[in-house]
């Protein structure tokens, strides 16, 4: 299916090309006026052209200080690319020979060397320059060496420019797992109007993924933040760089979501290629790691008519994505409209785009609207999944209306899904607060069976539906279970069973549950301790009551 007019819908937000200043406006050219005698300058040089000997040429000039003046006057007189072998052999020579003026070469010094032999396609001799003059500057700033680089670029390049150096430096930098120093290098050479290429992107995102889940590797987060500045950057991906996205979405354990996802979009379990589930999977990124509320509506949109563009996902995943930004950023009665346009240009309806909108639908509190589009997917034949259901939970207990609840959560677990646990825990919540609780705990039960995993809420909400009953049993039964799963309460389970113990006259044990909490160092509430303090009290141990009372004054409660 062709989606050429769709495609129109996109050009409506026009965007602003990438400005670059000049770059003789950007680098400092710096004209040395050496001092010292041209006829040694050029004897040096004729000795390095004529290939004298290393013993030779040190006998000849062995007394000369060499200092950084005069090396990087040398290397000047050197810098055509077929002169190039000689200004290695005198750089070389230079820095390696016996003398007691023996001194090292400065980073301006290696920088133009560095120049040379990039302009004269010595890569491998460059790229050593570069790991060596990185390894004595580790302890520096972190771009004494590109800045370096840039004053010498001009005045060693002229017009016949060779911007590789900038590559081959952040390569180097990857290399030595510096990744953030990397990347920081490829923002600040592309604010002075360089491009840097795919294979330093590649090589920078291969070390970031080998260091994934490592002591010492980045987070997933920075791998994902270099993909998306490759993409605004206009550098395309290649088969490389998408193997190495999708060891990315591997390590996070991200794989299969995404796979997911898109089997929603395009209603079937494809085999999607790598870069669908790459750029699908950056989009999702970006949508769920809160950008969104920084970001204008028009950025989100201009990466993806990029992708589509290149064709890095294909249309209806696009389009899809296209309002599934609108709905997330609250703009829901703009992406309808989009929506039906898009229908009437044939556009095919799916699941996931269903799902948006009937999520939200319902945190608006458009319930009929919500209901109708669930009636809508049953008559297209389209299967609702985990999070559609999840969204009818979450409306319906919103609303309170549980039997809807109760009967949401029936359907899902009859087709195979369980709720989520945001979603089981507001209807917990829900159910608790109208004292049906015996019926949220034998929901619970029955959805354990399933593979369900209850978290310290669910637990929260049950005890203190049991406390307010005065069931003291139920409440320790289901605290030694949160131990058996080795869950760990938190201050309102502990704050339920202290209350419901001190209700039923059992200060002992509410006493027990307080030392608990202080040996895991939990603070004990306010509440907490005026509720032991009142029971104390009642039963007449107000020696007990004051210490208490001393106590809660000194954490100044």
């Amino acid at each position: 299916m062709g989606f050429s007019k769709p495609l129109k819908l996109l050009n409506r937000v026009s965007f602003p090309k990438p400005q670059f200043r000049n770059l003789h406006c950007l680098h400092t050219q710096h004209h040395h006026h050496y001092h010292h005698d041209d006829n040694i300058v050029t004897a040096i040089c004729n000795s390095f052209r004529k290939r004298w000997n290393w013993d030779t040429i040190t006998n000849k000039f062995g007394s000369l200080e060499f200092n950084d003046s005069l090396v990087e006057h040398v290397l000047l007189e050197f810098k055509d690319p077929i002169e190039a072998k000689s200004a290695l052999g005198f750089f070389h020579w230079s820095k390696n020979r016996n003398s007691n003026s023996f001194q090292q070469h400065g980073i301006r010094s290696y920088c133009i060397a560095i120049h040379v032999s990039v302009r004269a396609m010595l890569l491998t001799d460059a790229k050593a320059l570069l790991q060596s003059l990185l390894n004595k500057n580790k302890e520096k700033e972190d771009r004494v060496v590109v800045d370096s680089l840039l004053d010498t670029y001009e005045v060693v390049s002229g017009s016949s420019s060779h911007p590789l150096v900038f590559d081959l430096l952040i390569q180097a930098y990857a290399k030595m797992r510096m990744t953030r120093v990397a990347f920081d290098t490829c923002l600040y050479v592309e604010e002075r109007g360089f491009s840097v290429s795919l294979v330093s992107y590649n090589s920078l995102l291969h070390v970031m993924q080998k260091s994934l889940k490592s002591d010492d590797g980045c987070d997933c987060d920075m791998v994902w933040n270099v993909y998306e500045h490759m993409i605004w950057k206009r550098v395309y991906p290649n088969v490389v760089t998408l193997r190495i996205m999708v060891d990315a979405l591997c390590k996070d354990g991200e794989l299969l979501r995404i796979v997911d996802l898109l089997e929603q979009i395009l209603g079937k379990r494809s085999s999607s290629s790598p870069s669908v589930i790459v750029n699908s999977s950056l989009i999702f990124r970006v949508l769920e790691s809160g950008k969104m509320e920084k970001v204008e509506e028009s950025e989100v949109v201009v990466l993806l008519k990029r992708m589509l563009q290149k064709n890095l996902i294909p249309d209806l995943v696009a389009y899809s994505l296209i309002v599934h930004v609108k709905v997330k950023l609250g703009n829901l009665d703009s992406a309808w409209e989009l929506y039906q346009e898009m229908i009437a240009r044939g556009f095919k309806a799916n699941s996931f785009v269903y799902t948006s909108f009937i999520g939200a639908f319902f945190a608006e509190g458009r319930v009929e609207e919500a209901e109708g589009l669930m009636g809508e997917m049953e008559e297209r034949r389209l299967k609702p999944y985990g999070e559609t259901f999840d969204h009818l939970i979450v409306g319906y207990a919103n609303l309170g209306r549980l039997e809807e609840c109760l009967g949401v959560c029936e359907k899902m677990l009859s087709i195979g899904f369980v709720p989520s646990c945001l979603s089981f825990n507001k209807m917990v919540e829900r159910l608790c607060e109208r004292g049906d609780v015996d019926q949220a705990n034998s929901m619970l039960t029955l959805l354990l069976d399933k593979g369900f995993l209850p978290n310290d809420v669910t637990y929260s909400y049950l005890i203190q539906g049991y406390a307010k009953k005065d069931e003291v049993q139920e409440v320790l039964k289901l605290y030694y279970e949160m131990e058996y799963r080795s869950m760990c309460p938190g201050l309102s389970v502990f704050t339920s069973v202290i209350q419901s113990l001190c209700h039923c006259g059992k200060l002992e044990d509410a006493e027990k549950y307080l030392s608990i909490m202080k040996g895991r160092l939990l603070t004990p509430s306010a509440t907490i301790y005026r509720t032991l303090i009142a029971g104390h009290m009642r039963k007449g141990n107000s020696a007990r009551a004051l210490q208490l009372e001393n106590e809660m004054a000194s954490l100044e409660l």
